[in-house]
């Protein structure tokens, strides 16, 4: 039986000129997280939304927002995204010269507090931080545009990732995966040791995004 999980579907893939029916369709569905993909054109090679966007949904739903900055100089948005009504702000852990300093700046805003690491990256840059953190957010893609396919190996870094958070009692920290999650393999992802999915186009790009969304929350029943 594969344990129950949170769905964070990421409106970067919904309709930009209807977010209200994004959020209709996550709050049908059943849907626990919003994931916000946020996104400079200099971290990453793609330009996406900012904090006046996460206000304007704030003020629209009740779920857990779950901010993803992909953006270098992160410390400059916290704030601004905080005061916008994010739940949970995550931060790249190859965006930063000193990742303790954003932690605790993330946490006096009132925020839970995510690291994220790209699919190259060794996970020893962030394991020491695991114990400050409330979630650790493993890319599956490079970052920077929806719609690609699940990297081989990620499902090893997530395990590796499990292990670590068992073996020093952190199982309080949320493994979250972004990036080709599918209906077709998120049981896979989950036996892995994922806690949070993000679904991006396989969600919003489907027929049917709200029995998209009840179909994975299915898989909690397998």
């Amino acid at each position: 039986m594969t344990k129950n999980f949170k769905l964070a579907p990421s409106i970067l893939s919904a309709d930009f000129s209807d977010l209200q029916s994004a959020l209709e369709i996550c709050h049908q569905g059943g849907a626990d997280w919003i994931h916000v993909d946020v996104m400079d054109n200099q971290f990453v090679p793609n330009l996406t939304i900012g904090p006046p966007v996460v206000k304007s949904l704030r003020a629209k739903t009740q779920k857990f927002m779950d901010v993803h900055m992909m953006v270098i100089d992160p410390e400059t948005l916290v704030e601004p995204f905080a005061k916008a009504g994010a739940d949970n702000i995550t931060f790249h852990i190859e965006a930063v010269d000193d990742p303790e300093n954003i932690i605790d700046l993330i946490r006096s805003c009132g925020c839970k507090v995510g690291v994220s690491i790209k699919p190259k990256t060794s996970l020893s840059h962030i394991l020491p931080l695991l114990e400050k953190v409330d979630v650790v957010l493993v890319m599956s893609v490079e970052p920077g545009f929806g719609g690609q396919g699940y990297l081989p190996g990620s499902s090893e870094k997530i395990s590796s990732i499990k292990s670590f958070l068992i073996e020093n009692c952190l199982d309080r920290v949320l493994i979250e995966v972004d990036g080709g999650v599918k209906l077709h393999n998120a049981g896979a992802v989950l036996e892995a040791g994922a806690d949070v999915l993000v679904a991006g186009s396989e969600v919003f790009k489907s027929n049917n995004p709200v029995q998209t969304i009840k179909d994975f929350y299915k898989l909690s029943n397998l």
